[in-house]
């Protein structure tokens, strides 16, 4: 197989899925906070919350329509670049993503047509009811496509049938609740909300430099200190939960996240900082705290976590128990009708390790003839680069305390201090805009690239799942996609810089009671401001 094929089918997926979700995250935050700026206008009455809420849904709107266009061409890339994986895991990874499609997408798209269109025609419950519904929409199109890519990181529910040479779907309950799904939807989900939060914030800050709109940046900023406190804080809590069910299902990846190249006596200390070297395979300089890995990868403090070295054995016994099974299944597709039943039952005792036996394919046709060096070789495959893993994680839960503290910060300052923010807070809520955007791609590549060399973990390899396409058409598509999606970015932050600039449409001022109790608390110099 062409190996430069392969890489340029990742590497074109890979920056889709990673423009697309820059769209994604500020779509299932903002769609929440709208949808709770509205719930106050409807219970209060204030015409402020009115402004906030369509300023608000303004730039939600904008983000929407950027994340449609860029997540439909995504999905088209299934059946041009991975046709060979949508074909042998299509029954079970077709399902969710044609209810992501059904379900999720058109309730959100519908509703957010009478959002934007409604405010006249609705009565301000229905409205609400809509508001919610298209914040509902948004986390059900998330949904499903983690329980999508949850069945990559973790199959379940689905088994091999040696006649047909696919995976089939044998229980979509076991799909729909993978626990590897359901702890990526809730973080991820929670990650967006941190990411809607920071930006309000960030845009609120920026209104009180400024000295505009400070009615809807100070109610912009308690709403989004205090909800984006408790996302932060519940991301933390749900990356917990990720981490141990890496540790359950995807021991290679948790140790590549940690360097952890020998198994260490329980329970495994967490490495805070350190130089990951894959060639000499340690990790120099390490900083370690005692017993975190071990309570993070297990709950306990007397489980091992595996080392790289000994999963990379693991790995080779696995491959020799997969060369089994694919000699077995060979002799199946051979004679489908005469196969003894001896043969069927070797084949199903050694089923389970028959991806590892494909990882072969890489170097030769018939894996059977593999030598012990070539077994040696793709044993070692399953090794990912670690030094990205490492980083990407601890740049991710790095800015992820970040975001604890500066929610944290103008939580208590709203609370206790009358919203009296200091001008280097405001600056650099600013500043950290960008940083929910960086922290969740970090997320990505650590779930992504620690995933292989598996397009499905433990089943099917990246390099046999591609479509049989040139370099030379892998190349133009790839700069094709790339300039389509760089003209996406560039208009979507001219759009948000126009709309942020302008502000809302209908400006209200400082008359209510709120902001009398509060301008009392200001200096003369902050009232003029």
């Amino acid at each position: 197989m062409d190996i430069g094929v392969v890489e340029l089918s990742r590497l074109q997926f890979a920056m889709t899925a990673l423009y697309h979700f820059l769209f994604v995250p500020l779509t299932l935050g903002l769609s929440v906070l709208i949808a709770i700026m509205e719930t106050v206008y409807v219970m209060t009455g204030r015409p402020i919350w009115r402004q906030m809420t369509k300023f608000w849904g303004t730039l939600f709107g904008i983000n929407f329509a950027m994340g449609v266009a860029t997540g439909v061409v995504m999905e088209f890339q299934f059946g041009m670049n991975w046709s060979y994986y949508s074909h042998y895991v299509g029954d079970i990874f077709g399902a969710p993503l044609a209810l992501e499609g059904l379900m999720a997408f058109f309730l959100e798209a519908t509703f957010v047509g009478l959002w934007f269109f409604g405010w006249d025609r609705l009565s301000k419950q229905a409205h609400l009811v809509v508001a919610w519904l298209v914040a509902i929409g948004s986390n059900f199109s998330a949904l499903w496509i983690l329980i999508a890519n949850g069945w990559m990181q973790h199959p379940v529910g689905a088994e091999f049938n040696p006649l047909t040479m696919r995976m089939e779907l044998t229980s979509f309950y076991e799909v729909m609740f993978n626990t590897v799904a359901q702890a990526k939807f809730v973080h991820t989900v929670s990650a967006g909300y941190v990411t809607a939060s920071i930006f309000v914030l960030g845009v609120s800050s920026w209104y009180l430099l400024q000295g505009r709109h400070l009615a809807l940046a100070r109610r912009s900023i308690t709403v989004a200190s205090s909800f984006g406190l408790a996302a932060a804080l519940s991301v933390v809590v749900l990356g917990d939960e990720s981490g141990y069910d890496t540790g359950l299902n995807q021991k290679m990846k948790l140790a590549a996240i940690e360097a952890m190249w020998e198994t260490e006596p329980a329970p495994a200390p967490f490495t805070m900082i350190g130089i990951p070297d894959q060639q000499a395979r340690e990790t120099k300089w390490a900083i370690h705290i005692p017993y975190a890995m071990g309570l993070i990868g297990t709950r306990s403090l007397t489980e091992e976590i595996p080392g790289i070295n000994q999963l990379e054995q693991e790995a080779a016994e696995r491959i020799r128990s997969g060369l089994v099974a694919y000699d077995a299944l060979m002799t199946i597709q051979q004679d489908r009708e005469a196969t003894d039943a001896g043969v069927v039952a070797t084949f199903e005792q050694h089923s389970d390790d028959l991806g590892y036996a494909l990882l072969l394919r890489r170097y030769l046709d018939d894996p059977r003839e593999a030598s012990e060096e070539q077994i040696a070789q793709a044993a070692e495959d399953t090794i990912p680069h670690v030094w990205p893993i490492f980083w990407a994680f601890r740049i991710m839960v790095g800015l992820g305390m970040l975001f604890i503290a500066t929610t944290g910060y103008f939580f208590v300052t709203t609370s206790f201090r009358g919203g009296r923010y200091p001008k280097w807070a405001l600056r650099f809520a600013v500043l950290l805009i960008p940083a929910p955007w960086i922290a969740a791609e970090m997320g990505w590549i650590v779930a992504e690239y620690g995933r292989q060399p598996w397009t499905v973990d433990g089943v099917l390899p990246t390099a046999l799942s591609v479509s049989a396409l040139s370099v030379t058409e892998l190349l133009l598509t790839l700069a094709a996609f790339a300039t389509f999606y760089t003209v996406l970015f560039v208009i979507e932050i001219k759009l948000l810089l126009k709309y942020i600039r302008k502000g809302p449409v209908d400006d209200v001022q400082l008359t209510d009671d709120w902001d009398a109790k509060h301008r009392a608390r200001l200096s003369p110099a902050e009232v003029r401001q």
